[in-house]
C-alpha cells in the first residue's frame, strides 16, 4: 500500500511560483511507478495537470499549463514534484498527486493511489 503525502502548497500571487512536492512511502519500488497530478477547484471534476511515466523521459501536460509547469521525479528520494510558474489566479485549487503501475493516463480513475491534496491560492 502506497502512502503519498503532498506538500508545497500556499498563497501566492499572480505571477508568482510555487513547488509542490509528494513523497511516497512504502509499497514497491518508486522508480515502478507512473506519476501524476491531478487538481480541483471548488465545485469541479477533479482535473489532469501532468503526469510522467516511470522511466521519467516521457510527461504530458494539459494545455493550460504547458510552458507554465514542470514535472519530474527524484527516484533516490521516493519524489515527485510539481513546479509552478507564471501562476494565474484560474490555478487555485487542492493539487493531488497520484501513483500507478501501469501507464500514465489523464483519467483519475486510472490511478490506483491517492495522497489528500495540497492547498494552491493565487490571487489577483
Amino acid at each position: 500500500q502506497v502512502q503519498l503525502v503532498e506538500s508545497g502548497g500556499g498563497l501566492v500571487q499572480a505571477g508568482g511560483s510555487l513547488r509542490l512536492s509528494c513523497v511516497a512511502s512504502y509499497g514497491r519500488h518508486f522508480s515502478e511507478y507512473a506519476l501524476a497530478w491531478f487538481r480541483q477547484a471548488p465545485g469541479k471534476d477533479r482535473e489532469f495537470v501532468a503526469d510522467i511515466t516511470w522511466s521519467g523521459d516521457i510527461y504530458d501536460y494539459i494545455d493550460s499549463v504547458k510552458g507554465r509547469f514542470t514535472i519530474s521525479r527524484d527516484d533516490a528520494k521516493n519524489t515527485v514534484y510539481l513546479q509552478m510558474k507564471s501562476l494565474k489566479p484560474e490555478d487555485t485549487a487542492v493539487y493531488y498527486c497520484a501513483a500507478d503501475l501501469d501507464r500514465c493516463t489523464r483519467s483519475p480513475k486510472d490511478y490506483t493511489y491517492w495522497g489528500r491534496g495540497t492547498q494552491v491560492t493565487v490571487s489577483s
